[in-house]
């Protein structure tokens, strides 16, 4: 038997997100069978099925970046993904993807295509996952401070923002998140 006492705060930290998860590998698993991409949606009226997809992208706290109705097109602004202290965020769906974006600094980004079909609309969802690649990573508390082996850079534009962007690594679809935001989209249309 493992006593508080102990244990390190690490092992502290790592049982209590474990036990607050909700049952450990329970919140692994999905709830409910994989959802068709895209998902058929049963309406007349397209600006309703518009707006109820826009809600549903603003649930997972997406900022949208450009849409258009007449190519049926919603692309959104990428988004940090949230980590195990930030449950209000929805984007990072299980308890691999919080942890990840915890420790790693993770972005998404969603494209949702609506397209008529007979009888009702197409709703197909595409999220990507990106993994910041940080240049000249030094891991020594002095490094962080004092790098000697690169010349001084002096960022004159503060208002603009950094000099030279980091750098992101494509990880490829996020199909948690897809299946997330496809299950809550058959439940806004009754579904």
């Amino acid at each position: 038997m493992l006593r508080a006492d102990r244990m390190s705060p690490a092992r502290v930290w790592l049982l209590m997100l474990v036990l607050g998860s909700g049952g450990g590998c329970a919140s692994i698993l999905p709830s409910s069978p994989p959802v068709g991409n895209p998902v058929f949606v049963r309406a007349n009226d397209g600006e309703f099925v518009w707006e109820r997809t826009v809600d549903v992208v603003h649930d997972y706290m997406f900022e949208i970046r450009r849409e258009n109705k007449l190519d049926g097109v919603i692309e959104t602004q990428y988004k940090t993904g949230s980590g195990v202290l930030e449950p209000w965020h929805r984007e990072s769906v299980g308890l691999y993807e919080r942890t990840e974006s915890t420790l790693q600094s993770i972005r998404r980004k969603a494209y949702i295509s609506i397209t008529p079909a007979d009888g009702g609309y197409l709703i197909g969802v595409e999220a990507y996952k990106e993994l910041e690649d940080v240049a000249n990573a030094a891991n020594s508390p002095g490094a962080a401070t004092f790098l000697d082996n690169n010349p001084l850079q002096r960022d004159l534009s503060l208002v603009v923002g950094q000099a030279t962007p980091s750098g992101w690594i494509a990880r490829g679809r996020d199909q948690l998140l897809e299946q997330a935001m496809l299950d809550d989209l058959r439940a806004a249309f009754g579904q």
